[in-house]
């Protein structure tokens, strides 16, 4: 695969925004902001109406894998929170280099970060401030030099991250990466992955893709059958420019000026559909909490049937069902909801069995055989690509 397309949003509207390639961020001068000041950004979490989700689950006893570079374990926002990393990769930038595990810090911070300091009201606080980490490390930041090694092979890691996770105690596992080149195509090992995880118990949930503006090509793995698709939406509910419009999109959530942690322990701001997936995830721990007994399928049509905000007729391609709601669903719980919601049958354009093939040959969770080829020079992470100095407190990593 291909890296996805990226842009950097322009307009004098983002007058703090920087470029960056793929997942790494270009940094421009800012005022230092006080602590809390990091928490007065982060609209999103009262548009995803948070606090009356807290009054039932803060996400205690969920596990959310987070299938990408890599999360750091000892950011002060995620101390405590993050499993012991499983690296399919095995090379690239370590700890301490600055093409290390940005992508993942800020996508596990989106879902599960607890803040710091006196009370913990300093830093980044997640949707789902109680769940824990599992970091699979994927695909590699678009920063590190060993990209260049990785484009030369094709690997499997992606669909041997989800099954590993799938059979590890993952209860959701979160991708906000894919491919959404024009030369995107349906992977057949990595559809029967998905299928497993999903045989298993575990939500999947993937971002739609940053191509709106670029064409709004297919994106893999937000296409396959049974994956939560996320598109992007501002802080007004308006649909993201650069957020793919498909038939798969599920629902969506904030992907605009969201702020992330980061490995360097300072805090940026930035864009991207894997905010919006890492916020769903968020929001399906939330429900996992507190109704643990529903499937896959039944979250799926519960995010879907308990979404804001949605199009008058009930769905369309650009924000699918409307914004996630997990407080609604919450609510709602294991009571019937609405026909069936899933876009892939309700669209009548899901991919249908041809596409896909039967995954990997031997028993359910391994690989066709040999140790995998790192996929990372097919992956590019789908996040985030304008980013902005706002705090820096505590000690560099």
């Amino acid at each position: 695969m291909t890296a996805a397309h990226l842009r950097t949003p322009g307009g004098p509207r983002r007058l703090l925004g920087a470029v960056a390639a793929a997942v790494a961020f270009s940094l421009v001068s800012a005022a230092p902001a006080q602590a809390d000041g990091i928490r007065a950004r982060q609209w999103a979490l009262e548009t995803l109406h948070t606090e009356e989700a807290w009054r039932t689950t803060k996400g205690e006893g969920i596990t959310v894998a987070v299938l990408d570079t890599g999360v750091d374990d000892r950011h002060p926002d995620l101390a405590g929170s993050v499993l012991p990393t499983k690296d399919l990769i095995g090379f690239g930038a370590e700890r301490g280099d600055r093409a290390w595990a940005r992508h993942g810090t800020a996508m596990a911070g989106i879902i599960a970060g607890h803040g710091h300091g006196p009370g913990r009201d300093e830093g980044v606080l997640g949707i789902a401030p109680e769940a824990r980490i599992l970091p699979v490390r994927v695909i590699l930041e678009g920063a590190d030099p060993a990209r260049s090694k990785a484009r030369k092979t094709r690997g499997t890691a992606l669909a041997l991250g989800i099954r590993w996770a799938a059979d590890n105690g993952a209860d959701v596992i979160n991708l906000s990466l894919g491919d959404d080149s024009e030369s995107a195509h349906p992977d057949a090992g990595e559809d029967a992955a998905v299928q497993y995880a999903l045989a298993k118990g575990a939500v999947v949930v993937a971002s739609a893709g940053n191509g709106g503006e670029k064409g709004d090509h297919i994106s893999y793995p937000a296409a396959y059958p049974g994956v939560i698709a996320v598109a992007a939406v501002d802080r007004y509910g308006t649909h993201a420019s650069f957020s793919t419009r498909r038939w798969y999109a599920t629902v969506s959530a904030p992907g605009v000026d969201v702020v992330i942690a980061d490995p360097d322990r300072r805090y940026y701001e930035g864009w991207g559909t894997s905010a919006a997936s890492a916020f769903v995830s968020g929001a399906v721990a939330l429900v996992r909490a507190a109704h643990p007994r529903l499937t896959p399928a039944q979250i799926k049509r519960l995010l879907a049937a308990t979404a804001r905000g949605g199009p008058k007729n009930g769905r369309d391609d650009s924000t699918g069902y409307g914004i996630v709601d997990p407080a609604a669903a919450i609510e709602q719980g294991g009571r019937p909801v609405r026909g069936d919601t899933d876009p892939e049958t309700a669209s009548g354009r899901g991919h249908r069995g041809q596409y896909f093939g039967s995954g990997p040959e031997g028993p359910p969770g391994q690989s066709r055989g040999g140790w995998l080829a790192p996929v990372t020079g097919g992956l590019g992470a789908l996040l985030l690509v304008a980013a902005v100095v706002l705090w820096r407190g505590g000690r560099r990593a």
